[in-house]
């Protein structure tokens, strides 16, 4: 009964982490300009395999009763270096005059750039 409950929650986060990556894949696609393009992939797209690697985490467990501990540390590491890999890229093009659509950003980083 437990191994079945589980493994309808990890169903769930997998589940997520898929429709996750689809939103995410749809805003590569959909959104106007370089930095939103970024926050999409960045974000969404970490959150998602985050799920994912969650779900199947939780399947180990309730299928198996196996612990797998590197998708521990798979889910702690994408977490810590996707939002970093992203924050960094957009900083990048930023300071290489990277176009923007006007309405979509506003420029906090304008008296960093002079300087």
């Amino acid at each position: 009964m437990i191994d079945t409950i589980i493994q309808i929650i990890s169903m769930l986060f997998i589940f997520t982490g898929a429709l996750f990556s689809v939103i995410s894949a749809i805003g590569l696609i959909r959104l106007p300009d370089m930095y939103t393009r970024s926050h999409a992939a960045s974000k969404a797209s970490t959150l998602g395999v985050m799920l994912l690697m969650f779900g199947v985490f939780l399947y180990f467990i309730g299928k198996d009763h196996h612990f797998e501990p590197t998708l521990l540390l798979a889910i702690l590491f994408i977490f810590l270096t996707g939002p970093i890999g992203g924050h960094l890229i957009m900083r990048s093009a930023y300071f290489i005059n990277t176009p923007y659509t006007k309405e979509t950003v506003r420029d906090d980083l304008k008296r960093d750039k002079t300087e």
